[in-house]
C-alpha cells in the first residue's frame, strides 16, 4: 500500500522518509495519477481541516477513491462536537487526571506528534487521545475546574506541519518516522488479503458473546474469503479508516462505545454487524414491545408500565409475572416478582433508572428457542434450556453473578417446526438485516417471541454444533459480499 504525506506545501514537510511520498495537496485533489491510484495511505497535514477547506477535501476524496485516510473526515466533524469530546474526556478521565494533576495553572495544553508527546509524564495520555482522534499532529487542551479539583478535556484541534513550534520539530518528525518504520510491516502483512476485517472485542469481559475458539474460527473463516482479519479494542476507536467491515463482538448498548464505534463505522463506510440501528432497536425492550405488538406478532401478554399505570396493571397480567429493564441482556435487570409485595418492593427500584419498564405475563417452559437469524436467513436453531431448579437460562446471585447456566441443545434449522422458523424470520425483518438472535416459547403447538437480541452468542460448541466450520464461512461470505457490493458502485467506489 502506497503511503502519502499531503501537505499545502511540500517545504512544509522537509522530512525524507524511504517509500514514503511527500505531495502537494492541490496534486493530490487534480492529478489523475492519484485518482486512478488503487489503495493508499494518506496522512493529511494540510493547515486546515475547516469545513470545505483543501484539507477537508484531502480527506473526503481519498475516502470516495478508496484510499485510507487521516484524518478521516469522521474524525475531522468529532474535533467540533463538543459531545464526542465530552465522551473522551470521561472514559480517559483516569488517565487525566493522573497526568495532569500536578499541574497549577487553570489550563494546560498536550501536543501530540504521532501519540507522543515530548514529556514522558504525558506520554500515556497523548497516546490514548491519539487512538481516539487519529491525526498525525495534534493538540488537547485541558481546563480545571475548581469545584471538584478535576482536569477536564476542554477541546482537541489538529496541528499543521508548519505550525509546529520550534522546539518540538525535531521531536515530531522523529515520532513521525519511527511510525512510518512500524506502519510500513502492518502494510507489508496486509498486502496479500482483498479486504480489512476488524473485530471488535474486550478480553476482560466477563460474559462474551463468542469464546475464544469461536473468535479463532471466525478469523479462518474470514481468511478464507479474503479477509485479513485484526482484533481492535475500545481504544482503537480512531483506527477504524483502516478497516472495509467491523464485526462488534462485545455486550452492546446505546451508552456504550460499541455503539459509538457503529455509528463511527457507518460513517467510514464500513460494512459493520451490528449496525447502529439494530443496536438501538434491539437494546431497548420498549421499543421491540411497541414495534411486535403493531405488527402483530404473537408474544407473551405485555404491558409498558410508568408511574401513572403501576398499580393497575398487574390485575391483567396476574402473578407471578416477570419486569424487564429495557435494555437488559444475559437475563440481568429481569426480576419474576410472585405478588403485590414483591411488586411493591421491585418495581420503584426499576422505575428509578427508566421512565418506562416492561412486564410481561410469566410463561414457564423447560427451555427457550433461539434462532440466529443473518441477512434475513436462518443460520442456527437452538434450545437453551433453564438452569436447574430456576426459571430463567442463567441462574445468578444477589449481586448478579453468574451462577450457574442450563444446557444447551442445536438443531439443523429444516429439523425445527416451520412456525418457529417462519416467526424469527418475520420478526427479526421488522429490525433490519443483521445479526439476530431471536427468542421463543413454545407452548404447545404455538409460538411466542420473547425478545430479539442484537449481538447473539455464537460459541464453538454450541451454537456451531450441527454447521461447524460452514457458519462461520456463512457469515463471513455476507460480510465479502457486502464489502464487494459496496466497493463496487456508489460513494464509495
Amino acid at each position: 500500500m502506497k503511503v502519502l504525506i499531503v501537505v499545502n506545501d511540500p517545504k512544509d514537510w522537509p522530512l525524507a522518509i524511504s517509500e514514503v511520498e511527500i505531495v502537494p495537496a492541490r496534486a493530490y485533489l487534480t492529478d489523475a495519477a492519484y485518482a486512478e491510484m488503487t489503495s493508499a495511505r494518506v496522512f493529511n497535514l494540510c493547515k486546515s481541516y475547516r469545513y470545505q477547506s483543501t484539507g477537508y477535501y484531502v480527506s473526503l476524496l481519498a475516502a470516495a477513491r478508496g484510499h485510507k485516510p487521516l484524518p478521516d473526515v469522521a474524525t475531522i466533524q468529532d474535533f467540533k462536537t463538543q459531545a464526542i469530546i465530552r465522551i473522551a474526556s470521561d472514559d480517559l478521565d483516569q488517565i487525566i487526571q493522573q497526568s495532569l494533576g500536578q499541574i497549577k495553572s487553570p489550563e494546560f495544553v498536550v501536543s501530540i506528534y504521532f501519540g507522543h508527546n515530548v514529556a514522558k509524564r504525558h506520554e500515556k495520555l497523548a497516546q490514548q487521545l491519539f487512538k481516539i482522534f487519529q491525526a498525525p499532529f495534534l493538540r488537547a487542551s485541558f481546563s480545571h475546574n475548581e469545584k471538584d479539583g478535576k482536569w477536564q478535556l476542554a477541546g482537541i484541534t489538529p496541528i499543521a506541519a508548519s505550525d509546529i513550534p520550534e522546539d518540538h520539530r525535531d521531536f515530531a518528525v522523529e515520532m513521525a518516522r519511527e511510525y512510518f518504520k512500524g506502519r510500513h510491516r502492518i502494510f507489508h502483512r496486509r498486502r496479500t488479503a482483498r479486504y480489512d476485517l476488524a473485530i471488535l472485542h474486550d478480553p476482560a469481559e466477563a460474559e462474551v458473546p463468542s469464546n475464544a475458539k469461536g473468535l479463532q474460527r471466525m478469523v479462518k473463516a474470514a481468511e478464507a474469503v479474503g479477509f485479513a482479519t485484526e482484533f481492535i479494542q475500545k481504544d482503537d476507536y480512531g483506527r477504524l479508516a483502516e478497516f472495509d467491515a467491523l464485526f462488534i463482538r462485545e455486550t452492546t448498548n446505546v451508552l456504550h462505545h460499541t455503539y459509538r464505534f457503529a455509528r463511527r463505522g457507518v460513517a467510514e463506510g464500513l460494512v459493520v454487524i451490528d449496525d447502529p440501528e439494530s443496536i438501538l432497536r434491539c437494546t431497548n425492550k420498549v421499543f421491540l414491545a411497541e414495534i411486535l405488538t403493531r405488527h402483530r406478532i404473537p408474544i407473551p401478554k405485555t404491558r409498558i408500565v410508568h408511574q401513572g399505570n403501576w398499580q393497575q396493571f398487574a390485575a391483567e397480567l396476574g402473578f407471578p409475572c416477570v419486569l424487564k429493564k429495557p435494555d437488559s441482556s444475559f437475563s440481568q435487570g429481569v426480576v419474576k416478582v410472585e405478588n403485590e409485595a414483591e411488586l411493591a418492593r421491585e418495581l420503584p427500584a426499576l422505575l428509578q433508572k427508566s421512565e418506562l419498564v416492561i412486564a410481561q405475563e410469566f410463561m414457564p417452559t423447560t427451555f427457550d428457542w433461539r434462532v440466529g437469524v443473518f441477512d434475513g436467513q436462518p443460520l442456527f436453531a437452538c434450545k437453551y434450556f433453564m438452569a436447574s431448579k430456576h426459571w430463567q437460562i442463567i441462574k445468578r446471585d444477589s449481586a448478579g453473578r453468574k451462577l450457574t447456566d442450563g444446557e444447551a441443545e442445536t438443531l439443523p434449522v429444516e429439523h425445527c417446526p416451520p412456525g418457529l422458523i417462519k416467526l424469527a424470520l418475520k420478526a427479526s425483518a421488522l429490525i433490519g438485516d443483521g445479526l439476530y438472535g431471536v427468542d421463543i416459547k413454545q407452548v404447545g403447538n404455538r409460538f411466542y417471541l420473547v425478545e430479539i437480541n442484537d449481538n447473539p452468542n455464537i460459541d464453538a460448541g454450541v451454537e456451531d454444533r450441527v454447521l461447524k466450520d460452514e457458519l462461520y464461512l456463512r457469515l463471513m461470505r455476507v460480510f465479502a459480499r457486502r464489502v464487494d457490493e459496496r466497493k463496487g458502485g456508489g460513494l464509495w467506489a
